[in-house]
């Protein structure tokens, strides 16, 4: 089985970042897993994405021309990555940020209003953790479980910022296991 995702956004939105956990969680799971960042040369407001894959498998190439999934933080990355998902794939579209939906009917498209649950939350930087359930809540790539132990020990040094993202993680699972595809 393998999940390959791409996550996009604009840089200081965390996109590399949930990428990186992801990984970390695979890894810590016993699968084979590879992260390939991207990014402008501006760290913020620049666009910013990653591949990640996750597989029983070893991973050939950390480069996918057609993922499984692609999870748009914004608008130019809805537009840029949606035609690059595989037939029957999954599109997480951040609709905080995002004014339009899919224009494919041969996806799982689930919306999540990533930014608006981050800010009820008081926790406005974690729109990203918001995505990463939802994608997670959709496919399982990796259990939670393994998200949280990686959250933990990402924010060991600001502990107060612990627990509101996992409130963030488990609100976008919520949203993304009604409409698990288990791509």
């Amino acid at each position: 089985m393998q999940n390959d995702v791409v996550m996009a956004g604009f840089g200081g939105q965390g996109i590399l970042l949930i990428g990186k956990m992801l990984a970390y969680a695979g890894m810590r799971e016993g699968k084979e897993v590879s992260w390939l960042p991207s990014y402008g040369p501006e760290m913020r407001g620049g666009t910013a994405n990653c591949t990640v894959v996750i597989s029983d498998r070893p991973v050939g190439s950390p480069v996918i021309q057609s993922p499984n999934a692609v999870v748009a933080m914004n608008l130019p990355s809805l537009d840029k990555f949606e035609p690059d998902v595989r037939p029957g794939g999954l599109l997480i579209i951040n609709t905080s940020l995002i004014n339009r939906g899919s224009t494919r009917d041969d996806l799982t498209v689930v919306n999540v209003p990533a930014n608006e649950i981050a800010n009820e939350l008081g926790n406005r930087r974690g729109a990203n953790m918001v995505a990463l359930g939802a994608y997670l809540g959709a496919t399982e790539a990796v259990s939670v479980d393994g998200i949280i132990e990686v959250i933990r020990e990402t924010f060991a040094a600001k502990p107060g910022v612990i627990d509101v993202n996992i409130t963030a993680l488990q609100r976008g699972h919520e949203i993304g296991a009604a409409h698990a595809v288990g791509v």
